[in-house]
């Protein structure tokens, strides 16, 4: 999916480390509000990147939207647009989206079924809901690659984890490892990306990597990470150092989440619009590339224009410095 924001922001992002060894508690990120474009335009709840903390692991970006009503917002209609130093990750609850890349690709991406695309150098594409969806409500998550592999060649990835029982949990592994499963999937930093549904009144524990920091979107429901209660479409962090996590839903209805997580990410990203750089440079670079050269090639079988790129901003990117 494409930042679709008229003005976007130029983010430097510098992975925390949590202070001492003990983790600490449970820091709760909420969403803004970002149309996706147009004059009925899809609204989507976005969580990274955002002042309090721009990075979970690798996970650079999310976007959690729906349940969608296409027929009243037109659904999703993202024309070709780049990407560069990222792997995009594609996750659906309901509804379709069509997906169509400059590799030449033309898949359709399912409610559970992990679609994983690879900028590297440059890649573009286009994303459009089918005809037959009526509602659409998924997320749309960005993983920053490191700088060994951000030129990266491009590629596509397409997984159907099997759900798993795990308590009274039902898990599905989309990326890494938990509950016993490994997705096949090739990302670049140690991680972990899972969807976990609860019934009402249901807990579980979950063993975790010591390394990895976590976050915990909430999809449907209210979920309680670790005692701290999280409200729909909020994004619960937790740092490094924990060996387990338990999960409840207090609920009178099930509850949803998607669990994210990975090892600290040691290296700082500028982001901008769809561009992962290391500098200024390295943005108005892909921009420049995106207008006037064939660095991301072309999108065969998207019926309308690219999207253009914003303007950049007049001054030099600033650092933001560390978050608390």
């Amino acid at each position: 999916m494409s930042n679709a924001e008229t003005h976007p922001v130029e983010i430097r992002c510098a992975q925390e480390t949590a202070a001492g060894s003990r983790p600490a508690g449970v820091e709760i990120l909420t969403p803004r509000a970002v149309p996706l474009g147009g004059p009925r335009a899809m609204t989507v709840r976005r969580t990274l990147p955002q002042r309090a903390r721009s990075l979970i692991g690798a996970w650079c970006f999310a976007d959690h939207y729906g349940p969608d009503d296409v027929t009243v917002t037109g659904g999703m209609d993202v024309a070709p647009h780049p990407h560069t130093g990222l792997q995009t990750v594609s996750w659906l609850f309901t509804g379709e989206i069509e997906h169509r890349d400059s590799l030449g690709t033309h898949a359709t991406v399912r409610p559970g079924e992990l679609n994983l695309m690879t900028g590297g150098r440059g890649i573009c594409h286009s994303e459009v809901s089918t005809p037959q969806t009526t509602v659409l409500h998924g997320v749309q998550l960005w993983l920053a690659l490191p700088d060994a592999h951000r030129d990266a060649p491009r590629d596509f990835q397409h997984h159907v984890p099997d759900p798993v029982e795990h308590g009274e949990a039902t898990v599905r592994v989309f990326l890494g490892e938990l509950c016993g499963q490994s997705s096949p999937v090739r990302v670049f930093t140690p991680l972990l990306g899972a969807e976990i549904t609860l019934p009402a009144g249901a807990a579980v524990s979950l063993d975790t990597y010591r390394s990895f920091e976590h976050g915990v979107l909430v999809d449907s429901g209210t979920v309680t990470a670790e005692g701290t209660p999280l409200r729909q479409a909020e994004l619960g962090y937790l740092s490094p150092g924990r060996p387990h996590l338990t999960l409840t839903n207090d609920g009178a209805c099930p509850a949803r989440l998607i669990l994210l997580g990975g090892e600290p990410f040691g290296e700082e990203i500028v982001m901008w619009w769809n561009f992962v750089g290391r500098s200024h440079q390295d943005i108005a670079q892909a921009r420049a590339d995106w207008v006037t050269t064939s660095r991301f090639g072309k999108v065969a079988g998207y019926g309308g224009p690219a999207l253009r790129a914003p303007q950049l901003p007049i001054t030099t990117l600033k650092s933001r410095g560390r978050t608390r």
